[in-house]
């Protein structure tokens, strides 16, 4: 190994960026390209490797395209919940039933979204003090992963002052600016503040108004986020992110996908795919030559990468992935993936952003008592006994969603339901929430959680779930049918 190359590695692992580690290394191979050997695997071994390939690059592909339509935008008041870049795009109330910009929406929290250009300059994330109100604010690097989370568990809810910086920047921070080391120049933040239905949304309203973005150059001066931004005309504004991408070809994934490689560096620990993925002609920092693939291999990776689609949609139809208990699946490695990539892009496609589950888990039920899927032809109850409601230290829900993931239009305007509503209990003392299509009687409505005519799915958020939540020393009662 020549001196450059040496000095190359040896700045790749001490970089302090866990995801530099891997493109410094291959971009100092300049011999790193074996040629495409696709056509020279059994098809069976090529199958397995598209698939695999393909749900290795899923969520960068789905975050790339997530981004672009969500900062396509000249200023962050023209259009609702979108914003340009480093500026917060805020969700003031929660979506209508027909909303389908993001799956698997809360209705615990208003959002405030934020894509974060951190790549010539950091960042600084500003947060207030929640006075007692629950927060967090995520940032995940574009792979999906969580790298930071202020906010009320980790910073107790204090005033703060962040730095978001790329994973090169090298410079003085001022006063009472601290760093956080992103692992991609570009950041999404998730904030998610605590909202306890419409009528708070005005005290919300006031705490989203303090969060602030301000380029580091702007620090101490009188900054005001840019206005009339350029829109690009060949994002496409109006597809959902996730149809986009689950409408695109092998093909069409992996050429995207190479060319993002040149801007978001593998984390160090994705170097068996990416000495599997050369197989392909995919090398970090290289264009994906189709040219040099011929009709059958490019036929047969088309074929692969539909059923890694069809794969990961299967696990989100089953929940197949993760702890199964009484109907309930969850996966305990939300957040953070490491080289669980099935895992990742399956979150990915089912609800991107997730949290880590010190901070949320999220248990989903696709079937009643019994292992039947739920329909709303039949009536449900969920039971929880006399102590054994769902331990957290912040807040807990149940949400109802349509196949798709999205929320369900219902006579009564309630998505979801949970601990901050007016709840009636039984005189055991035990808790019965009503999981049905019809109307029940007006004094159990309080209960009641609507579902679709047709089959459903629901999902319970725990907000700083305690530890026997954590565990598995409590796990969710089965749902019930009733009728």
């Amino acid at each position: 190994m020549d001196n450059k190359k040496l000095w190359l590695l040896l700045f790749a692992l001490s970089a302090g960026s866990a995801s530099l580690g891997a493109s410094a290394v291959m971009a100092a191979e300049p011999g790193a390209a074996a040629p495409t050997s696709a056509h020279q695997l059994a098809p069976e071994e090529l199958q397995t490797l598209v698939r695999d390939v393909y749900q290795y690059a899923y969520p960068l592909v789905l975050m790339d395209i997530t981004m672009r339509q969500a900062t396509n935008v000249a200023d962050a008041t023209s259009h609702p919940q979108r914003a340009p870049l480093n500026q917060f795009a805020q969700f003031r109330s929660h979506p209508a039933a027909g909303d389908r910009d993001v799956v698997r929406f809360n209705f615990d929290t208003l959002y405030s979204l934020a894509w974060l250009d951190v790549g010539k300059e950091p960042v600084v994330l500003s947060l207030p003090d929640g006075k007692g109100r629950y927060y967090l604010a995520p940032l995940l690097d574009m792979w999906t992963d969580v790298f930071a989370v202020p906010g009320s568990r980790t910073t107790g809810g204090k005033a703060g002052n962040f730095a978001i910086a790329a994973p090169s920047w090298q410079g003085e921070l001022p006063d009472g600016v601290e760093l956080i080391r992103a692992p991609t120049p570009m950041v999404w933040a998730i904030l998610r503040t605590q909202t306890n239905g419409p009528a708070d949304y005005a005290a919300v309203h006031k705490m989203q108004d303090q969060y602030r973005l301000t380029p580091l150059s702007q620090w101490g001066k009188d900054y005001a986020p840019p206005r009339g931004l350029p829109v690009d005309p060949q994002v496409d504004n109006l597809t959902p992110p996730q149809q986009q991408i689950n409408q695109m070809s092998g093909i069409e994934l992996f050429t995207r996908f190479a060319e993002l490689l040149k801007q978001y560096p593998p984390h160090a620990n994705d170097y068996p795919i990416l000495f599997r993925m050369k197989r392909l002609g995919l090398v970090p920092g290289q264009a994906f030559d189709v040219k040099g693939l011929d009709k059958a291999t490019v036929a047969a990776i088309n074929d692969g990468a539909r059923k890694g689609l069809l794969d990961m949609q299967d696990v989100v139809a089953t929940g197949a992935i993760g702890k199964r208990v009484n109907g309930w699946n969850w996966f305990e490695g939300l957040g953070t993936y490491g080289t669980s990539y099935r895992a990742r892009a399956t979150v990915a496609m089912a609800g991107l952003g997730a949290n880590l589950p010190e901070d949320a888990i999220y248990p989903n039920a696709y079937v009643d008592a019994e292992g039947r899927p739920f329909s709303g032809e039949h009536a449900y109850v969920l039971r929880f006994e006399k102590g054994q409601l769902p331990p957290v230290d912040a807040f807990w829900s149940l949400t109802m969603y349509d196949e798709q993931g999205f929320q369900v239009a219902n006579p009564i305007d309630r998505f979801a339901i949970g601990d901050r509503d007016d709840l009636r209990f039984e005189p055991d003392g035990a808790l019965e929430i009503l999981i049905q299509h019809r109307t029940p009687e007006q004094s159990r409505q309080g209960n009641w959680l609507p579902a679709p005519a047709g089959n459903f799915q629901v999902t319970m958020r725990l907000f700083s779930p305690q530890w026997a939540a954590r565990t598995g020393a409590w796990v969710p009662p089965a749902i019930r049918r009733v009728e």
